[in-house]
């Protein structure tokens, strides 16, 4: 109808289709938003540097703003020193039975260029200067005891040639004095030169040193070139008994120059910093998982900041780089000759709060529910990780006395608070490696719709195409494609009316269009 002849309001809007166009609109999927990538979680927390005592956490903030270089590198490799510093020289009275001692290993993955080698310098030259003090103390007792034995030895060997030629009644005393001299040689021990670290060295040539050095070293590197040692690139066949048992404290017996020497707790402490491909790569070497050597690592993975650095940073002041120095040496020095370990105990306070700590922990490890269900080989280790840090941070807050005092409620705060940081990276490394079977199985669908650019697929057709030796049953592609759902690169389509009897079609999914442009 019109007015006047005027079309109405009416006539134009159907004139213009307004009604199948607001119908189109209505029916229009959603807009998509960017997916995440396969095993994100989220972005990682930094190193929570406020934790560490001041004069730690200063030098560490500092190291990284001269060097341009993330919180956690100095971070991790500052729980290195003060591993190698106290290690085997501490230990965590937990309750009951229940017993650890302060050494960690420590894995930072960084990209090539990223300073590494700069603040390794930074953060364990101290301890290199307590080794020179050590040995100065102990050298002249080193230079006594080389003179006493060579003398000895000469002395036995002439009582030796004395007894060889002795004969009739003379035999059996010049033969009495020939053992009497040989059994002098014996009883004078050479002091060794005190030795805290390792770099690029060998599984045996590490277990001489470690038993040399009473059964403490720490290897620290800013190369992860230890790991293909390990895995036999030298010897052909993979050698982590050292390692394994350097971790948790357990007797060393090493074959040497014809004798077998022990050691009763072997305590070995690793600080690396390694390129990002390396974690990977552990993954698929002999033994590394199923013996339980990942399990035994604190990882963290930094973002880097290359590209973004300030080209003029300040510079580390020198009081604070003097406090670290005289700190790290003190602790160092005070707990070397420390054969019988400190036992550190937790305030009831400090015991009330790891017992809540570790119910959360037992929930997280459930199979069916946990998020750390599927890394219950390093999870199952978390609790005992948490305490060694509480250690070393106690030690280090009571530089002069901390083993008469026992570990505060906030030093156990303290140390959760680290634990959490290194549990959100171990789950990203995990996930590097391929430990979720879930994330590889959503990887492998993610693998063949970005191969075949396919923008619409149903359950069937996907389960038609993916190997199956992958996928044996259709029910096993839920759990990856509601993975793939959540993080946003395929929606699943509302499904159709029945119209009548027969098997109901299968669920059908649309597929991120930037898919193809993705890897993950």
């Amino acid at each position: 109808m019109t007015t006047l002849g005027r079309p109405t309001a009416e006539t134009i809007l159907s004139n213009l289709g307004a009604e199948q166009q607001l119908t189109d609109l209505h029916n229009a999927p959603p807009a998509w938003d960017v997916p995440a990538p396969l095993g994100q979680r989220g972005e990682l927390p930094p190193f929570p540097v406020h934790v560490l005592p001041a004069w730690v956490a200063d030098h560490v903030s500092a190291v990284a703003e001269e060097t341009q270089t993330p919180l956690d590198l100095a971070g991790c490799v500052a729980l290195a020193a003060l591993s190698t510093a106290a290690g085997g020289r501490a230990v965590v009275n937990v309750r009951g039975s229940w017993v650890e001692p302060v050494n960690l290993f420590v894995l930072v993955a960084m990209p090539p260029g990223s300073r590494k080698s700069a603040v390794f310098r930074a953060m364990t030259t101290p301890l290199l200067h307590a080794e020179s003090a050590l040995l100065s103390r102990i050298g002249p007792q080193i230079t006594e005891a080389e003179v006493s034995r060579r003398l000895a030895e000469d002395l036995a060997e002439k009582a030796a040639r004395a007894a060889s030629s002795a004969r009739g009644e003379a035999a059996p005393d010049a033969i009495a004095e020939a053992q009497s001299a040989a059994l002098a040689v014996e009883d004078i021990k050479v002091p060794v030169k005190p030795r805290l670290m390792a770099d690029d060295v060998t599984p045996e040539t590490a277990s001489t040193i470690l038993v040399e050095q009473g059964g403490r070293l720490a290897v620290l590197s800013a190369e992860g070139g230890i790991f293909a040692t390990l895995a036999g690139r030298y010897s052909g066949t993979p050698n982590l008994d050292l390692f394994l048992k350097g971790h948790a404290g357990d007797p060393l017996i090493i074959d040497r120059r014809g004798r077998s020497e022990r050691v009763d707790q072997a305590i070995l402490t690793m600080g690396l910093a390694v390129q990002p491909e390396i974690v990977s790569d552990i993954a698929t070497m002999p033994g590394f998982r199923g013996k339980g050597l990942l399990g035994r690592i604190l990882y963290s993975l930094p973002k880097s900041n290359v590209g973004y650095r300030n080209v003029d940073a300040p510079t580390v002041p020198d009081h604070i780089a003097a406090r670290y120095d005289a700190n790290l040496q003190r602790l160092t020095i005070d707990m070397h000759d420390w054969d019988d370990p400190a036992r550190l105990v937790l305030s009831p306070e400090a015991a009330a709060i790891f017992t809540e700590h570790r119910r959360t922990t037992e929930r997280r490890l459930r199979p069916d529910s946990g998020d750390l269900g599927h890394i219950t080989d390093w999870a199952g280790k978390f609790d005992g990780a948490v305490m060694r840090i509480a250690g070393l941070i106690h030690l280090a807050a009571r530089v002069e006395d901390g083993w008469r005092h026992p570990i505060t409620a906030d030093t156990v705060n303290a140390a959760i608070t680290l634990g959490q940081y290194f549990i959100a990276h171990a789950l990203a490394t995990f996930d590097a490696m391929g430990a979720d079977p879930d994330l590889e199985a959503a990887r492998t669908v993610h693998a063949w719709l970005h191969r075949t650019a396919t923008t619409r697929f149903t359950v069937r057709e996907a389960f038609t195409a993916l190997p199956r030796n992958r996928f044996r049953k259709v029910a096993e592609l839920e759990t990856p494609l509601d993975l793939l759902e959540q993080l946003g690169w395929i929606r699943r389509e509302p499904e159709p009316p029945r119209t009548g009897p027969g098997r109901r079609p299968s669920p059908a999914y649309a597929v991120h269009p930037s898919l193809h442009q993705h890897t993950a």
